[in-house]
């Protein structure tokens, strides 16, 4: 098995803290990392790659032609706080390994960050819970050493601790690599409720985010990820309404037809997916190529870089269709 770790450059920093962030239940720890990522405008400095620790359970297929998608490509960013004491490093992964080798990959990781001068380990995980999709979602915490909860507790932010329970994955095994190898460690956990652990939570991972700069002391915009919680919120109502009064839709009594509950999560995965600043993009892009068709290109490369182009298909096949030929389609 082998763990490649590649150096760009080697930052200087001062009293550092890593946060390392993998998908999971609601993707909240992954869509907080990212958002933060983009927000902060890190600077990548590392990259980290295990390809037997990641092998492809499928195929995408593009252009016609078949290829085996690459995954589990962790990068690691640096961000110099200056209004606090303490330099983050960021460690991003679009997957998490196999766990029956994640100890050696979570010790990589480690490694990096002693040799950096890392001393404590912060990462986040989804805490499912009997709640509705419109309370706001309380952030609990564990942590490796009961020093820490005192120094939590007296922040007076409202956390809440968490006496006993699992964290799965690698968002909670790492910590436990990292108290045994001499780090310190936090945990924090957002709410999600039951019936939406399938599907991406920006507000659970807002409420992390809020905890997380109060801890940090640092200062992020969260308004987008706060519209993308908005979004979300009314989406789940939408499918709600039409599971619950199905005679309510389209003036006529009758259970929701399939089609349209698969365009409502459709809707509800591009919102989640999707930054909005990224959706206005492909928006503007779509209009450029109805004018110009030489820059379908650009969408596409667009509309891979997000993996969206599946559900944007249609549309982008549209652009090259003649208006007799998209007559005919709408007819048929």
């Amino acid at each position: 098995m082998k763990i490649y770790l590649s150096l760009t450059k080697k930052p200087r920093l001062k009293k550092t803290i890593m946060i390392c962030v993998w998908p999971g239940m609601g993707e909240v720890a992954f869509k907080l990392g990212v958002y933060l990522r983009d927000k902060l405008k890190m600077e990548e400095f590392a990259s980290l790659e295990a390809p037997e620790l990641f092998p492809p359970t499928g195929i995408w297929i593009q252009n016609t032609i078949i290829q085996l998608p690459k995954s589990g490509a962790g990068k690691f960013y640096f961000y110099k706080n200056k209004n606090a004491a303490n330099d983050i490093i960021l460690f991003i992964s679009d997957a998490q390994p196999l766990l029956e080798h994640a100890y050696d990959y979570c010790k990589r990781i480690l490694s990096l960050g002693k040799e950096l001068g890392v001393k404590r380990i912060l990462t986040f995980a989804a805490m499912p819970q009997a709640i509705d999709h419109a309370t706001t979602p309380e952030v609990w915490f564990s942590v490796t050493h009961k020093k820490i909860i005192e120094e939590l507790e007296a922040l007076k932010i409202g956390l809440k601790l968490l006496a006993a329970g699992q964290v799965s994955g690698l968002n909670g095994l790492l910590l436990g690599i990292a108290k045994e190898s001499g780090f310190e460690g936090i945990c924090l956990l957002g709410e999600i409720p039951l019936f939406t652990i399938q599907i991406e939570n920006p507000k659970s991972s807002l409420s992390l985010l809020t905890k997380l700069t109060q801890i940090l002391k640092i200062n992020v915009d969260t308004s987008a990820l706060a519209e993308q919680a908005k979004v979300v919120e009314q989406e789940i109502e939408k499918l709600i309404e039409f599971i619950q009064n199905p005679e309510t839709q389209h003036g006529a009594p009758g259970p929701i037809g399939e089609e349209e509950i698969e365009k409502i999560k459709k809707s509800l995965s591009l919102q989640t997916k999707l930054p909005k600043s990224a959706m206005e993009k492909i928006e503007k892009l779509f209009q450029e190529v109805k004018q110009n068709i030489a820059k379908a290109s650009e969408l596409k490369k667009e509309l891979d870089q997000w993996n969206v182009y599946k559900e944007y298909e249609d549309m982008f096949l549209d652009l090259f269709k003649k208006p007799k030929d998209k007559e005919e389609r709408t007819h048929n």
